[in-house]
């Protein structure tokens, strides 16, 4: 994996439409205001994209559009890093558009997470890591003032190498729904939950380490058979993550997923597996136990690490996960850490 820039303070911070058209309608525009308000206070400048702030229906009819904004944020000398409005389902319809050598080329910090997922991937293939993190409308929009811990993690990750560091649960977590048509529920704080369960370390013996790869899970059927989803022999050595997302799979649904993934192989080449907090812990004593019953039992892969329960996804706050960048997972003092950066260049 190529290193990206690292950001700092001054740096020009691209927000991006590559899926929902969310952005572009005029009851939710006042969300990616506050997130360019609060960045501009940390001492960046933001710009939108030329297509981020089109209509829904424009944003739905041009795929080629939004991946033409990808390219040319990519190409463009003043731009450092480029984060996502907002996750949504249709950023498969990009790939016929996107231009491989170019994000070679370009390698810059690409930030978002849900179904950005298939940009991920596209990242990865060029060989170039991003980051599985915040998005514009939710994370730095979040009601009232981004969580402490999103924050953290997120500027730790990418402005400057803090490797190795360890990742440590929140003590409290959301995933209330507060309507954003409202303007007046930006004021509003969500009600956080104390954490009960913490990181679940479900099995594993030892200490392993391995490449971040993975995101939310309902994308990965779009992106198998296509050139961005990895052969079964690029998952060697490779640490997977998923969660899932607000459409609270169901149970039967989650283990369909698992159990593809198991006919590929891929179980058997990976290092380890994550797994984030599902939205409001729905299904979450059910997931949990499918997910011990495919890897241990069904693909007889007792010894696997498995490290369930982490922030990361669709709950907040999250941490924020370099994808293509090595982690450590050690089962005998159940720890979690980063143990190499995405980015490149001196702290002044």
């Amino acid at each position: 994996m190529r290193k990206v820039k690292r950001l700092e303070a001054g740096d020009t911070i691209a927000f991006i439409t590559l899926s929902s058209g969310m952005a572009g309608e005029s009851i939710f525009q006042y969300r990616w205001k506050v997130a360019k308000e609060r960045l501009e206070a940390l001492g960046f400048h933001v710009v939108l994209t030329k297509h981020a702030t089109h209509s829904s229906e424009y944003i739905d009819h041009h795929p080629e559009k939004r991946a033409e904004d990808l390219m040319n944020t990519l190409k463009n000398p003043d731009i450092q890093a480029i984060v996502c409005m907002i996750g949504g389902d249709d950023t498969i319809r990009l790939l016929p558009y996107i231009d491989f050598e170019t994000i070679k080329q370009y390698p810059k910090l690409f930030i978002g997470h849900s179904d950005s997922t298939v940009n991920h991937f596209m990242f990865h293939y060029a060989g170039i890591p991003s980051i599985y993190g915040p998005t514009a409308l939710v994370e730095f929009a979040e009601n009232v003032a981004m969580h402490s811990y999103t924050q953290d993690y997120f500027f730790k990750l990418v402005s400057q190498d803090n490797t190795p560091f360890q990742i440590q649960p929140s003590s409290q977590w959301t995933s209330e729904f507060l309507d954003w048509t409202d303007e007046r529920n930006q004021t509003v704080q969500r009600t956080m939950t104390e954490e009960t369960h913490f990181h679940e370390f479900l099995q594993g013996t030892g200490i392993v380490r391995g490449k971040l790869l993975g995101g939310c899970l309902e994308t990965f059927p779009m992106m198998i058979g296509t050139k961005i989803w990895p052969k079964v022999e690029h998952w060697q050595d490779k640490v997977l993550f998923i969660e899932t997302s607000e459409i609270k799979l169901s149970p039967s649904m989650f283990a369909v997923l698992l159990r593809g993934l198991a006919a590929q192989g891929i179980f058997h080449q990976v290092q380890g597996i994550l797994m984030g907090k599902p939205v409001n812990e729905t299904f979450y004593q059910e997931y949990k136990d499918i997910l011990q019953k495919i890897i241990r039992d069904e693909c007889q892969l007792s010894d696997l690490p498995i490290v369930y329960n982490m922030n990361f996804g669709h709950t907040a706050p999250i941490i924020s996960l370099p994808i293509g960048c090595e982690i450590e997972i050690n089962c005998l003092e159940q720890t979690i850490q980063i143990v190499e950066s995405p980015v490149e260049g001196e702290v002044l």
